[in-house]
């Protein structure tokens, strides 16, 4: 009899900034990028506000700065 779970697979992904650009990296190795310019509240944002995000289960929310990216 197989084992259900009501339970969601917590998500990973790794977020990080490079040359005006926003990337995510997924759990299974695909990366997207992002245009800063798309998102001028995350190119002028401190480091601070940058590494101060959760993931949604629609992409990421920077709490700080109240912006969310779907990837």
């Amino acid at each position: 009899m197989p084992l259900f779970s009501s339970r969601k697979e917590e998500k990973k992904v790794k977020v990080t900034f490079a040359n005006g650009l926003l990337f995510v990296e997924k759990a299974d190795g695909k990366k997207q990028a992002f245009p800063l310019e798309w998102f001028p509240q995350l190119q002028n944002a401190t480091d601070e506000e940058r590494e101060d995000w959760t993931q949604t289960d629609k992409g990421i929310h920077w709490n700080k700065l109240d912006i969310d990216v779907g990837y």
